[in-house]
């Protein structure tokens, strides 16, 4: 069987950034399941796998519109060391979880100089090629339950 929307599709994989340097891999645990044609997964990976079938490996550049998308500079805010009353010690690099008038976002503190606060609320891969190295494991009908839910269950 292929992968084709309305598939579960089971992968080992290793994602790398252009440094080579290992972001996120499946080694060492299980693999990934995903339903296939349901936006699961950042689509330029699931462009590559659609028609691949268990065994095939590929490794696949997903450039960052077909991923996490162009790092948006209008993400990028100044705020007053004030919005973070109540916490202790702000430092670069935690995450917070804010409201914004789309939702709720999580933003990263990238900067402090004196009271301001710099937060960046892209994607921490947005921007940036993802370089994938992927074995697929097994490729199955959905159950109707996974098709109604979107996902693959459990």
């Amino acid at each position: 069987m292929e992968a084709s929307p309305d598939t579960v599709v089971t992968i080992d994989y290793t994602l790398k950034g252009d440094n080579e340097e290992v972001i996120d891999t499946s080694e060492g645990r299980e693999p990934l399941s995903y339903l296939h044609g349901h936006g699961n997964i950042v689509p330029g990976l699931e462009k590559a796998l659609q028609g691949k079938a268990e065994g095939d490996e590929l490794s696949v550049t997903v450039e960052p519109e077909e991923g996490y998308g162009p790092h948006r500079p209008e993400l990028v805010q100044n705020v007053s060391m004030e919005a973070f009353a109540g916490i202790g010690e702000v430092e670069p690099g935690m995450k917070f979880n804010a409201e914004s008038a789309q939702g709720p976002l999580i933003v990263t503190v990238t900067k402090i100089e004196g009271e301001q606060v710099t937060i960046d609320a892209n994607h921490d891969l947005a921007g940036k090629d993802l370089n994938f190295d992927v074995t697929i494991r097994d490729v199955r009908k959905a159950s109707q339950q996974e098709l109604e839910q979107g996902k693959v269950a459990g």
